[in-house]
């Protein structure tokens, strides 16, 4: 790869097509980072250890952090295209951490509302892979789908420091996690519509613990953290105080886009794991591929992914483009949670047994399906929030294509 700008300046990008820069993130998570799943999955010092060695690995294949910023030790690939990427390299959960992209979301949201100190503490060191983040919203005792719920507390004292107390959960990530962006109310009660704001807090700090680790569906990766009068320093508010939902908001959209592509890489690893086990399987009949019900499970599983990834991808344009993508949002992750899990369902049907133990990826890419339908959103809020968009825009005269 060398330095090439695009015309009229700007930031030096990859210079291969992005077709070829697919196929070649497609083939590091197939042949580097799927072989370490059983490792990686299961945490602890040898799993730390395999990610190290694979992001060397990522970093001397010319693949690591290809969409964050060139000034902070990325590729500087623009988010536009980097969606072009995000389903090969999503394949596995491990691809974006592996290749270098899981900070993207904290490094984004760090250089558009960060303090210059607070960028210059954290942001290289999160892109290099020194620093890992998380993202705490969701308490045990409200809602995950209301923030104005929120209790977490963060009240300022008189040297201007904050001091956070609260508890959250389903925080992805934490208990390897040097920071955590907490959502806490700064200003007024719970269930009042103003008052959140968010801040940076090290985990490090005396007063964090995390609490227990919530498998999902026996998988690990989420947990339950407390802050214990927390003191965070004035200058780690993200964002301005008070202004939480509309920074929250920009990352969420951008996440949940990235999920759904991700999501649209899982579930063609499953098909083509169904396709492989059809034709290779054999009884008495011959090849399960002959058989018409296995033929109508292909084509079910096909038809879900074709309709779906041109959702996804008009949700990503979108939101690369800074437009409003609300409603696609909201389409893409209903979509693609549920292509997820219908095409993984699939795929366990066609391998029968085989598809139920650890000798596949099928039960984790079903796991990871089901509790799409609930995390970040479940299924009930998107359609509900776009119905409603819609329904107020054809009141007001517009006219929302379908």
């Amino acid at each position: 790869m060398d330095d090439r700008a695009e015309p009229g300046g700007g930031r030096p990008e990859p210079a291969l097509e992005d077709e070829g820069l697919a196929d070649r993130v497609a083939a590091f998570v197939r042949s580097r980072v799927v072989p370490l799943e059983p490792v990686l999955d299961a945490g602890g010092p040898a799993a730390t250890a395999a990610l190290r060695a694979v992001q060397e690995q990522a970093r001397r294949a010319g693949l690591w952090a290809l969409p964050l910023p060139v000034e902070l030790g990325g590729q500087g690939l623009p988010l536009a295209r980097y969606v072009r990427l995000a389903e090969a390299e999503g394949a596995s959960d491990h691809g974006p951490a592996a290749l270098g992209s899981a900070p993207l979301l904290d490094v984004t949201m760090l250089g558009d509302h960060g303090g210059e100190r607070v960028r210059s503490l954290y942001a290289r060191r999160l892109v290099s892979g020194e620093l890992r983040a998380c993202y705490a919203m969701t308490e045990p005792d409200t809602p995950g789908t209301d923030p104005f719920l929120t209790a977490t507390r963060a009240e300022r004292g008189p040297g201007g420091d904050w001091t956070v107390t609260g508890r959250k959960w389903f925080t992805s990530g934490a208990a390897g996690a040097d920071l955590v962006t907490v959502l806490a109310r700064t200003d007024g009660e719970p269930g009042e519509r103003t008052g959140l704001s968010l801040l940076l807090v090290p985990t490090d700090a005396p007063g964090f613990r995390v609490v227990r680790e919530l498998p999902l569906f026996g998988a690990s990766g989420q947990w339950e953290i407390e802050f214990d009068r927390v003191t965070v320093p004035a200058d780690h508010l993200v964002g301005a105080r008070g202004g939480a939902l509309a920074v929250a908001g920009e990352r969420l959209r951008w996440g949940r886009t990235l999920r759904c592509l991700r999501w649209l890489g899982q579930a063609q690893r499953a098909f083509d794991l169904m396709c492989e086990r059809a034709n290779s399987r054999t009884g008495s009949s011959g090849p399960l591929a002959g058989h018409q019900l296995v033929q109508q499970h292909v084509f079910e599983a096909l038809l879900a992914l074709r309709t779906t990834r041109p959702l996804v991808h008009e949700a990503a344009d979108r939101v690369a483009a800074g437009l409003d993508a609300r409603v696609e949002v909201g389409l893409a992750k209903v979509a693609a949670a549920r292509m997820l899990q219908q095409v993984a369902d699939a795929a366990i049907q066609v391998h029968g047994a085989a598809g139920l133990g650890p000798d596949t990826a099928l039960p984790a890419l079903l796991r990871t399906g089901r509790a799409a339908r609930i995390l970040d959103g479940p299924d009930e809020l998107h359609v509900t929030s776009v119905a409603r968009r819609v329904l107020r825009a054809r009141a007001d005269g517009e006219r929302v294509s379908g």
